[in-house]
């Protein structure tokens, strides 16, 4: 009885959590705000002042408008935040970042300078949802109130989600985000480095990132953004982790796309850069590298592609570099089942040389034709996260695709047939509301468009030690039946019998060794890949 107990026990604590938890409501164009903020009719008319007013844990609610009134510094620096959220509340808007601005100040001509105000300061558990943060900027210092224009996070535990950084900019470091985890956002047009004229010394590790420093990223694109300086690197994302991401028209001295990272299921294009257009340093798994550029560094050989970097399942073509003793694609990497041209077996295995065959290349299209090479020639022990780049099936015909794309060719024939998009806006979709959604009725054979076409359990009939048990069939499909007396153990059932051929309309089992008074209790599938 312990584990009930202890449910019932979490259950509690949680509701209480809940209850004490206030909600306070900002208008910026309230006319009434009147402390506590507890309603649209006394809202605060800025974030701040909610903020302040708000305990550890409470809500604050925006609705339409710019913040770009006030500011404040944190703890002992000097900087100016816009809004600085320096307890672990939840501050989110009512319509999305189109309508909600919290907008810096940078100084004219200068940019960075000591009246510089950052966008955003999150604390340790604090989350930002729905806002574009834009216009920030840092003082002209190295360290903390030199860094993230836009935002800046004390730690990987402040969470950000459905956001636009845009036109940020920063003195030391990152212009758009420091610190943090950041998912659906877009980080576009920031700067970082030397904005405002800094020349820098030796230290590059203070030029860098104009994108994102320090964060992980997921489901984010980095576009557009920039280190001010022919020795600044990683402009899209500099030292972070990025899934399912997008890194295109970045520039950077080097590593334009990103710099010291980890990427899974990114594709990084049209990246610019002296040295190492797309990546640098970086270790990736079932990317796309293409059409970056490098020009000739005057102090050492680099790549358009990757350059210093090991990649798996990764694809690395059609990238340019501006000297022909360079290599245009990628130069002291390792690549295991790679696509990429000229690897020798030296420089890993499994890998393939041959062009990929996109969709469209010259469309940005990098998907892959239905006879590309790239197809079922990956390697699984290198796939992390059960989708691509497009949040379709990682795998879909047992042996991952190279590239940040997976084939899903049949899948969209078959969605074509029913007269659903294919451009993976109905995947995931119950369609015709039968509980499955779209690629559970594919993988059960199925249609989407009928309710009464769905795999279900019909029954389960006891006869003596035996127990037929039926389900709704499909003709063509192979099913497994798995069994379980306890509910309450992990896992609860095991395997009973597999490969067992579907019938038209119905299928049925006899089980023989339901022995003993029960209960038995009985799940049906359907294995893929």
């Amino acid at each position: 009885m312990k584990n009930p107990t202890c449910l019932i026990v979490i259950t509690l604590l949680l509701a209480v959590s809940s209850l004490s938890a206030a909600t306070l409501y900002v208008s910026l164009e309230s006319t009434n705000p009147t402390p506590p903020y507890a309603t649209w009719a006394t809202a605060a008319a800025n974030i701040q002042d909610a903020v302040d007013a708000a305990a550890a844990g409470d809500e604050v609610i925006v609705t339409n408008g710019t913040c770009a009134a006030g500011g404040r510094a944190v703890g002992t620096n000097v900087l100016a935040n816009r809004v600085a959220m320096d307890k672990p509340l939840t501050l989110t808007s009512v319509n999305g970042p189109k309508f909600t601005v919290i907008q810096g100040y940078q100084l004219p001509g200068a940019i960075t300078g000591d009246g510089a105000i950052r966008c955003v300061y999150l604390t340790s558990g604090a989350s930002l949802s729905g806002f574009t943060l834009t216009n920030g900027a840092t003082r002209p210092v190295l360290g903390d109130d030199g860094n993230g224009g836009g935002l800046w996070c004390a730690s990987a535990t402040a969470v950000v989600s459905n956001c636009v950084l845009s036109g940020n900019s920063a003195y030391d470091g990152v212009g758009g985000a420091s610190g943090g985890t950041l998912y659906n956002c877009t980080l576009t047009d920031n700067s970082g480095g030397a904005s405002g004229g800094r020349l820098y010394d030796c230290t590059l590790t203070n030029n860098s990132g104009g994108g994102a420093r320090n964060c992980t990223l997921n489901n984010c694109d980095l576009t557009g953004n920039s280190v001010d300086s022919k020795f600044g690197y990683g402009a899209g994302a500099w030292n972070c982790t990025l899934s399912n991401c997008t890194l295109s028209g970045n520039s950077a001295g080097t590593g334009a796309g990103a710099s010291g990272c980890t990427l899974y299921n990114c594709v990084l294009s049209g990246n610019w850069s002296r040295f190492a257009g797309g990546a640098d340093g970086s270790t990736l798994y079932n990317c796309t590298l293409c059409g970056n550029e490098a020009l000739q560094a005057w102090y050492m050989s680099g790549a358009g592609g990757a350059s210093d970097c090991t990649l798996y399942n990764s694809i690395v073509y059609f990238n340019t570099s501006g000297a022909g003793t360079f290599e245009s694609d990628w130069a002291g990497c390792t690549l295991n089942y790679c696509c990429a041209p000229g690897i020798s077996p030296t420089n890993g295995v499994g890998n393939i040389t041959n062009a990929p065959l996109f969709v469209d290349y010259a469309s940005g299209d990098l998907r892959l034709q239905p006879y590309s090479p790239c197809i079922d020639a990956g390697n699984n022990a290198y796939v992390s996260g059960a989708t691509d780049l497009a949040g379709r099936p990682r795998i879909v015909n047992h042996t991952v695709d190279i590239g940040a794309y997976e084939f899903t060719g049949p899948f969209d024939a078959w969605l074509a047939q029913y007269g659903l998009p294919t451009d993976g806006s109905a995947d995931f979709v119950d369609t015709d509301g039968d509980g499955m959604n779209n690629w559970q009725e594919y993988i059960a054979g199925t249609d989407p468009t009928n309710p009464l076409s769905v795999l279900r359990l019909l029954s389960a009939t006891p006869s003596g030690a035996n127990v037929t048990v039926m389900w709704q069939s499909v003709a063509g499909v192979s099913y497994f039946l798995e069994r379980s007396t306890n509910l309450s153990v992990s896992p609860p059932f095991t395997l009973l019998a597999t490969n067992l051929p579907g019938q038209p309309g119905t299928t049925s089992y006899k089980d023989t060794n339901a022995t003993g008074a029960g209960p038995f209790f009985y799940r049906v599938g359907v294995k893929y890949p």
